[in-house]
């Protein structure tokens, strides 16, 4: 049974226990006030980055919508003018 023991290093049981006792502090300051706090702070700040996001893309998307809508008329427009100048010139024939 002492023979097990001679092969645990020192140095690794250092190791460990040093890994223990960050991975304890480290889960006591997560879950603190100070932390909650941040976090409440950070998801408030995520959702007015969403809220103005959406905007911009409603926005963007209505531009758009008129875009499309005033292209349509003007190809619908060109395609009166082409119709006019070709009965004209059939006329004429």
């Amino acid at each position: 049974m002492l023979d097990c023991l001679k092969s645990v290093s020192l140095k690794h049981s250092g190791i460990f226990a040093a890994g223990v006792m960050f991975g304890t502090a480290g889960i006591k300051i997560l879950s603190s006030k100070d932390a909650k706090k941040l976090y409440t702070n950070g998801t408030a700040a995520v959702l007015r980055a969403k809220d103005c996001v959406l905007k911009t893309a409603a926005t963007v998307q209505e531009n758009a919508e008129d875009i499309y809508a005033e292209a349509q008329q003007i190809n619908e427009e060109r395609a009166a003018a082409e119709a006019m100048v070709d009965d004209a010139e059939e006329a004429c024939e």
